[in-house]
């Protein structure tokens, strides 16, 4: 069976504020439904199998440049839309865990492939 992983506090916290702004009515034109899936997933602290982290990261990777736009993190146009999917997807804490799991696993493959009979490096 493969290895799945589960949310942290930190992400549920985020997670659990972004569904807030939009039971709110502050979420108007934000995000898919696959970032609200997300967010509800990670508020119910459901396992999340590795292509499912994968992803995650690509997300936040893709989307760390609206942490420079307005409303991010204060003002009238707070909370941006960019601030609420990336809550929605367990924010701050949800890409350092995504980023360290996926480090983790290409570290453990690449080990893997130089100790091989296919690979030209040794140990």
């Amino acid at each position: 069976m493969a290895e799945t992983y589960s949310p942290n506090a930190g992400m549920k916290v985020a997670a659990r504020r972004a569904l807030k702004w939009k039971e709110d009515g502050k979420a108007t034109g934000a995000g898919t439904p696959v970032g609200w899936g997300r967010a509800t997933d990670i508020v119910n602290g459901s396992a999340m199998s590795l292509d499912t982290v994968k992803r995650m990261f690509s997300f936040f990777s893709r989307h760390e440049v609206d942490k420079k736009g307005k409303g991010f993190y204060n003002g009238p146009e707070f909370p941006s839309n960019g601030r609420i999917m990336w809550d929605a997807w367990g924010g701050d804490a949800g890409f350092s865990w995504s980023r360290a799991i996926v480090e983790r696993e290409k570290n453990k493959t690449e080990k893997a492939w130089i100790g091989s009979a296919f690979s030209f490096r040794k140990g």
